[in-house]
């Protein structure tokens, strides 16, 4: 009878210890409940039931009235005065090693109706094309990246090089 060779290049499966099973296990179902109790839509509280139990009622009765209640009356902010484009300066920054991007992107300033106090290169890292505002003209620089199509505004930087009393136009790049 010829026995069986063990060959002992093969190697099996070894399972380490049953606590590395339940771990892997565990893990597991933590995440098919995340899945399944994970919702996409934001969760929205009905306050309707809290605003009616903290409205004053009758003194002394607690039957509901038969007339209606009104809502309480809106406050309505009064609307910002329009943005004069002719008003408000604008200093024009390039900080691109493109030649002539802030004397082209200050003909299009001046074409939708601002003025262009100056055109220069910028000397610093900015993320991206950003009009900076002085305190006060936060509308107007909204409007100006508006009709230039610029993403960002933000406060200027009087520290640095922006101007106090003009709006900023720091170019990253082709408008």
């Amino acid at each position: 009878m010829t026995r069986p060779t063990r060959r002992y290049h093969q190697r099996g499966a070894v399972l380490t210890s049953p606590v590395v099973l339940l771990s892997i296990v565990a893990v597991v179902l933590a995440a098919v409940a995340f899945v399944a109790t994970r919702d996409d839509r934001p969760a929205e509280r009905d306050i309707s039931a809290t605003k009616a139990s903290s409205t004053p009622t009758d003194a002394g009765t607690d039957e509901p009235s038969d007339e209606p209640s009104a809502p309480p009356p809106e406050e309505e902010k009064p609307a910002p005065p329009p943005v004069v484009r002719g008003d408000h300066a604008v200093v024009v920054f390039n900080n691109t090693a493109i030649r002539g991007l802030a004397a082209r992107v200050s003909e299009r300033v001046r074409d939708a109706g601002w003025k262009v106090a100056a055109a220069d290169n910028w000397y610093g890292t900015v993320p991206a094309t950003t009009v900076y505002f002085p305190k006060g003209k936060k509308a107007a620089a909204r409007q100006l990246a508006l009709d230039l199509g610029v993403a960002r505004v933000l406060p200027a930087d009087t520290a640095s090089d922006m101007s106090s009393t003009n709006l900023t136009l720091i170019l990253t790049g082709e408008l």
